[in-house]
């Protein structure tokens, strides 16, 4: 048997206000956070082609280290080119079929490299690498779960996309 869903501010323990020797703590740093999908906020940083919701950051939970959320891109749409700054970002594909496209120059020549994916897959963009989402599909939309290394989601727009050198030593 499942227990019911909690409702907004309900997940925590109440009696776990006090910490260990007595160090002030905030309450959104005592206790679990539950967002709803309705509740997702799209006020975040944002790229052309596609929609971020922020689901969870420094503003919505009080988030130090983490921002967490959804993207949607929407049929036969590409994203700008973009990258996500000094974030780690893992990207789990939710339903469609997007492909992430980044330039490869380990070889003579860049060569532009495009990821098809399908929902269950993961992708890892490290960091300062320029990249751009599309949803090739012609009726479906594309959406993935976002997580990055940040409280906030970076978002660098860019003109093109570039090889990021090796020896930049990021």
């Amino acid at each position: 048997m499942s227990e019911p869903l909690t409702t907004a501010g309900e997940g925590f323990h109440p009696h776990l206000h006090e910490t260990p020797g007595d160090r002030p703590t905030t309450p959104l740093h005592t206790r679990l956070h539950h967002i709803r999908a309705d509740a997702l906020d799209g006020d975040t940083a944002q790229t052309g082609g596609m929609r971020r919701f922020a689901a969870i950051s420094g503003r919505t939970t009080g988030s130090e280290k983490l921002w967490m959320g959804q993207t949607h891109v929407a049929p036969a749409t590409s994203s700008s080119d973009h990258h996500h700054g000094a974030s780690e970002t893992a990207i789990h594909v939710v339903s469609g079929h997007p492909e992430f496209v980044f330039l490869d120059d380990s070889g003579e020549e860049p060569q532009e490299v495009r990821l098809r994916t399908s929902p269950g897959d993961y992708i890892f963009v490290p960091p300062f690498v320029p990249h751009r989402e599309e949803n090739p599909d012609p009726s479906e939309e594309a959406v993935v779960v976002i997580a990055r290394s940040t409280q906030e989601a970076i978002v660098v727009n860019l003109p093109r996309l570039y090889a990021l050198p090796a020896d930049e030593g990021i």
